[in-house]
């Protein structure tokens, strides 16, 4: 079956079949007795090498180097100039070591970037600083984790916010830069971190709702650095380029930077993207953010909806804006978030550079398929899915489809391969989901899914 086909299938059957709403759960299931087996990692392999335009990609890099996410524009490219050291303080989970090396591996062999780890108790341009998410939070309760610059550590931070000292705006060469995140998170939320804000540290400070290929993009369905973003901090670190640049010098020297960088771009077509208008970020951010009530969060997504229609997109703006529905109208109106993921879905199936945005709304309608006794369904889906999931390294992803894909194959009678599916999924549980205790709780969560429409 297809990736279309069983996406259009468990829609079809969820919303035929009056699915039961994904969050109206049992409130007790039993636990799970066995001991959890080891916890997966993923292998280190190079990324998929952008899809897109030379010039698309030249527009992209002016927008994410020349301008801040909060949409202030910065007059000149700052950039570390000479080789980056990297260090660890604070408390750092067991994982954060091979992940962290795993990642300077690929910016070394990837970006071309003079990088490397040294010890905690050296001289560095780059401080990671691991702190328990609670500290983190009191200071920068929107931030799951940051970079700042000019800094070196949690205190110095704290001293410096409010002044111009971690005022990127005002940086032309990095000398020292701080990042900031959390210890006592599950190993796939640390290295989400260390991918993103490590790109930032070295890179590009804004974010794109454009991109579809992209961890600069708030949208955070890419989680590990793409093939997009290596070779943008591959531009970012051409020895033609360097810090103090202006925006009119930088777009002179792109073009025969990209042509030797990325042949495959050269003469292809790409027309040129919208930009995002202000108010659909304000209504996603609402719609997103945490602190509102569940009403106004709908409203909002309708609201972003509503925007990416009357501006005419077609990307994965429209695909976001109802996704995001999607997500906040399951408990309350299932019929409309399957429509919802199913709009989303056929905008995400159309591009290449998409499969794992595709990969969390199969997720979601293998769901519904699965509460509404469709386990057959619920089974195309995520086998249309894994692959996505497993290029894009989202273990907590990938741990809810094969949990899924337990459930369906024990309601089709198949109970030894939902066994081995479903230690598959916990070894990958433990390094999405983190603690022992979550990673049950996921697992009786997806349980629930059969045992609810059975009951």
């Amino acid at each position: 079956m297809t990736r279309r086909a069983a996406l259009l299938l468990a829609a079809c059957l969820a919303l035929a079949a009056c699915a039961t709403p994904v969050a109206e759960l049992p409130d007790r299931v039993p636990p799970l007795s066995a001991a959890l087996p080891p916890m997966k990692s993923f292998p280190v392999r190079p990324a998929e090498p952008p899809t897109r335009s030379n010039a698309q990609i030249a527009q992209d890099f002016l927008d994410l180097s020349f301008r801040m996410e909060s949409g202030r524009p910065l007059a000149v490219m700052s950039r570390f100039e000479g080789p980056v050291r990297v260090r660890v303080t604070g408390a750092p989970p067991p994982s954060l070591g091979p992940d962290l090396a795993a990642l300077i591996g690929r910016l070394r062999r990837e970006a071309g970037i003079d990088i490397a780890r040294v010890a905690a108790d050296q001289p560095a341009e780059i401080t990671i600083e691991v702190l328990p998410r609670a500290r983190l939070q009191r200071a920068v309760p929107q931030a799951a984790c940051f970079v700042a610059p000019r800094v070196s550590d949690w205190e110095e931070y704290r001293r410096a916010r409010r002044s111009a000292t971690v005022d990127w705006t005002t940086l032309v060469t990095r000398e020292r830069v701080a990042i900031f995140l959390p210890g006592d998170v599950s190993p796939q939320e640390v290295r989400d971190c260390l991918h993103e804000e490590l790109a930032q540290a070295l890179g590009p400070l804004n974010d794109l709702y454009r991109l579809p290929d992209s961890v600069f993009n708030d949208d955070n369905f890419h989680t590990a650095l793409t093939g997009f973003d290596m070779l943008i901090l591959r531009l970012y670190y051409a020895p033609e380029l360097r810090a103090g640049m202006t925006q009119a010098q930088v777009a002179q020297i792109l073009p025969g930077l990209l042509a030797r960088m990325n042949p495959r771009g050269e003469g292809r077509a790409g027309a040129p993207v919208a930009q995002t208008s202000r108010d659909w970020i304000e209504a996603i951010e609402t719609a997103l953010g945490a602190g509102t009530s569940a009403p106004r969060r709908r409203a909002a997504a309708e609201r972003a909806v509503a925007i990416a229609r009357a501006r005419g997109w077609q990307d994965g703006r429209l695909a976001f804006s109802l996704f995001a529905l999607g997500r906040l109208s399951i408990g309350e109106r299932p019929e409309l978030a399957l429509a919802a993921f199913l709009q989303a879905g056929e905008i995400y199936v159309a591009r290449p550079e998409t499969r794992i945005h595709l990969a969390h709304v199969g997720m979601h309608l293998a769901a519904f398929a699965l509460s509404a006794g469709q386990p057959r369904a619920a089974l195309d889906m995520v086998n249309a899915n894994l692959a996505a999931a497993t290029r894009g390294q989202n273990a907590a992803l990938l741990a809810t489809l094969l949990l899924i894909k337990a459930e369906a194959l024990e309601a089709l009678g198949r109970s030894g391969e939902a066994r081995t599916v479903r230690q598959e999924a916990l070894g990958w549980g433990r390094y999405g989901f983190g603690s022992d205790s979550e990673v049950r709780s996921r697992t009786e969560e997806i349980a629930a899914l059969n045992r609810a429409r059975r009951s």
